[in-house]
């Protein structure tokens, strides 16, 4: 990294802070916003003691969002990141990622509003980016047990980039969702989301999320997803997303957790582009990508403050791959024998045909007064995820890959905190040491 991109890094950052702390006070009562600054380095030593690899790299947050109005108001929101990367053998390039960059407000004593900019409609779960505007209406809430107030909403406009600011050429998005918001944070979301590519229809989709408090012990967190049209007018259409999620307090100390998730995915964006340009569309995207797990966990509290757990799941990550079972167990102790000091330890065990796996983690931190917290934890992981340079990510599955880590946050003053952490790995890829160190502004 150069000084220079350093220096403005800091500069900015400090901008950022000098500019939110003395009106602190003022923006909690409005909204609330955060800024960070990152800055990590890391080096790798191949196993077979060819050149190292370096990577330093800083990076910028900058969150700010009005308080949510239920009578006439202003509203905003910015959620957005930016990457600078240093020399040493790290040629990616500086990117700015940008989720929220919107203005609008609430009219009509509240019940209609409007926001305009790139926006991301949470009803509507993974495809509810947009670049453009919405529109929604709420209605009165209603009387009785439930108290259901709905809302209606309109939107449309462009599609976003997935990892960097600006739009996907040739591509519009459009559609509408119902809600019901109720007590207890209970909420039904049936939407419609369409996208359409040069003319083409890349995707159809019928999309639901649903919580469901049942009393004060039971509840149901339950997603969808449904292509009501062929994805790239060529794949199958039907259910392609499904998540349940299910947790029920027995008593104080018991607690039962279930899940069941399946997604049948499709690059629909290809094949649409591939239909396009003529080319021919490889079969093997009209197939798809199919994935699925079902389990549970069982958590039980044996005396204040120690938790043990264990857990069963079923996973499938491919449509031709058999199951594989996998078993979770361990167990967390707060304050041990009142020392300040807590435990986590806990084991992923993949059964696969003819051989296992198990992938241990560690962790045992203390609290130091009421603002500094360090811990230091140990993990053997089955897969690393590496960056390779210009050629992107690829995953590494090996027998074991073992990683020590010292974590420290420090709470510097209520709105202001400081984290550090290095860590080191090493495996059959040879060993990489990594530094980090971040400071963040709550305002």
């Amino acid at each position: 990294m150069t000084y220079r991109t350093l220096r403005l890094t800091l500069a900015t950052f400090g901008t950022f802070a000098a500019l939110a702390v003395p009106g602190g006070a003022r923006a909690q009562s409005s909204g609330w916003g955060r800024v960070s600054l990152f800055l990590q380095g890391s080096q790798s030593r191949p196993e077979d003691g060819g050149a190292s690899f370096s990577s330093n790299e800083a990076v910028a947050t900058l969150t700010v969002k009005s308080a949510e109005r239920d009578e006439n108001g202003f509203e905003y929101a910015f959620d957005g990141r930016g990457s600078t990367y240093g020399a040493g053998g790290d040629d990616r390039q500086n990117r700015f990622s940008l989720w929220d960059a919107w203005a609008g407000g609430r009219f009509s004593n509240g019940r209609i509003g409007v926001r305009v900019g790139q926006q991301w409609i949470t009803d509507l779960g993974g495809l509810g980016s947009v670049g453009g505007a919405l529109v929604e209406v709420r209605g009165r809430k209603g009387k009785g047990k439930r108290k259901f107030r709905p809302r209606f909403g309109l939107f449309g406009g462009l599609e976003p980039k997935g990892w960097e600011a600006g739009w996907v050429n040739g591509v519009t998005k459009g559609g509408a969702y119902a809600a019901l918001d109720g007590e207890g944070g209970q909420r039904h979301v049936l939407g419609f989301v369409t996208i359409r590519h040069s003319g083409l229809t890349e995707r159809s989709v019928l999309t639901t999320t649903n919580f469901l408090p049942v009393g004060k012990k039971l509840f149901f967190y339950v997603a969808g997803e449904y292509d009501v049209a062929k994805p790239g007018g060529q794949a199958d259409a039907g259910l392609s997303y499904a998540f349940v999620n299910a947790r029920w307090s027995v008593s104080s100390r018991v607690e039962l957790q279930g899940l069941y998730h399946r997604g049948h995915s499709y690059d629909a964006r290809t094949i649409t582009q591939d239909q396009i340009d003529g080319r021919p569309i490889d079969p093997r995207l009209l197939t798809g990508f199919l994935y699925e797990s079902a389990g549970g966990r069982l958590t039980v509290e044996v005396a204040r403050g120690v938790r043990v757990f264990a857990g069963y799941a079923s996973d499938r990550g491919n449509r031709d791959d058999g199951s594989t079972g996998r078993i979770t167990a361990g167990f967390h102790a707060g304050n041990v024998f009142g020392s300040g000091v807590d435990l986590t330890v806990s084991d992923n065990r993949i059964d696969r045909p003819g051989n296992a796996y198990d992938s241990w983690y560690a962790s045992i931190g203390r609290s130091f007064g009421s603002r500094v917290y360090v811990s230091l934890d140990y993990a053997t992981a089955l897969s690393v995820l590496r960056f390779t340079g210009t050629d992107g990510i690829v995953v590494e599955t090996r027998p074991q890959t073992n990683r020590f880590s010292l974590n420290g946050s420090v709470n510097l003053s209520r709105s202001l905190s400081l984290l550090l952490s290095a860590e080191r790995s090493s495996g059959d890829f040879g060993t990489e040491t990594r530094g980090q160190a971040g400071i963040s502004l709550r305002f």
